[in-house]
């Protein structure tokens, strides 16, 4: 897995140009599990330095919450899946505004069920990277998991 970084540089208006990628999924790259139980399976991430991610559960509904998922069909289940909580920070251009985020690395705490077999699972984690002067649209990174139920 090739480490992603993100480059953050200003244009000549001062305003900063986020280029690479935001978030990196670190590991687990394989998880034996028993099938069809729900098993728990901790899911970690790195954000790019200077940037931060929306928690799961943003402040104001208009922004968009980091969540994760599993396509149907996969041969693995998500039950559920416990986010950590976020750090509240206010950022220079609204500093009465507190935002709720993840920096650095964070986990998630996935509990899934899974078929008995070998499934390689593409999940996929939905976020919004932010510097403190722009955010990226919002995007969709590939989580792949090799699921092997017994």
């Amino acid at each position: 897995m090739a480490a992603l970084l993100a480059q953050g540089q200003a244009d000549s208006t001062g305003r900063s140009i986020l280029k690479g990628a935001a978030v990196e999924y670190l590991y687990p790259e394989q998880v034996t599990v028993p099938a069809g139980k729900a098993s728990d399976v901790a899911l970690h991430f790195r954000i790019a330095q200077g940037l931060h991610i929306n928690s799961n559960k943003p402040k104001d509904e208009f922004l968009i919450p980091t969540t994760f998922s599993i396509p149907d069909g996969a041969g693995v289940h998500l039950q559920d899946a416990n986010y950590p909580a976020g750090v509240d920070i206010t950022l220079p251009l609204d500093p009465s505004t507190k935002l709720s985020v993840y920096t650095g690395e964070f986990t998630i705490q996935a509990k899934i069920v899974a078929a008995a077999g070998n499934h390689l699972v593409e999940a996929k984690l939905h976020f919004q990277a932010c510097d403190k002067n722009a955010c990226m649209p919002p995007k969709t990174i590939p989580v792949a998991i090799d699921v092997i139920g017994k």
